[in-house]
């Protein structure tokens, strides 16, 4: 899987991929962080696809077309907001992976980009987060041809650092079991 999953540090917005996913919340309609970058980027027809929708709900997925991204379409997940760690928080985290990458393999897609969902506004800690993100995607990617290549976009470095470490210790871990 090594080959398959990738720690980047940029701006998802500019990616050249299939498929960027976007943290979103409850309602679709955009917001702050990559949320609000990501429905400036590909303009208010994003807007328009998403209120014929009807929202989404905590850890589900819904897909909608890029329109002015370089991304053909855009998955919205809605991430948990961190409450300390004892309501769900982290298989909540890892719906939003597994089904993002469920909507990914059923759209054809072959290179998807993910954020670090749930880790700004949210609150979820980064070293946590990195970890079921990977571990998720990467338990995906064992029993699925597609996505062929998952990128994890990194905006700040040291959100980066986390995420190579953590990509770091998973792989590790494969080799000795």
């Amino acid at each position: 899987m090594q080959d398959r999953m990738e720690v980047i540090l940029g701006d998802i917005t500019r990616l050249h991929v299939d498929a960027i996913v976007n943290a979103a919340n409850h309602t679709l309609l955009g917001g702050g962080g990559v949320d609000g970058a990501i429905h400036r980027a590909a303009g208010p027809a994003l807007r328009e696809a998403c209120a014929k929708l009807n929202g989404c709900q905590t850890g589900e997925a819904k897909i909608t077309l890029g329109y002015n991204l370089p991304a053909k379409y855009v998955i919205h997940t809605v991430g948990p907001v961190w409450k300390g760690g004892t309501f769900g928080e982290d298989e909540l985290l890892a719906s939003c992976y597994n089904n993002s990458c469920k909507l990914a393999k059923e759209h054809d897609v072959k290179t998807l980009a993910f954020p670090a969902i749930s880790t700004g506004a949210y609150g979820f800690p980064i070293e946590r987060a990195a970890k079921i993100a990977i571990q998720t995607v990467d338990d995906f990617l064992a029993h699925s041809q597609l996505p062929e290549k998952v990128f994890f976009v990194c905006f700040s470095q040291r959100d980066y650092d986390v995420y190579q470490a953590a990509l770091a210790e998973i792989l590790r871990q494969k080799e000795i079991d």
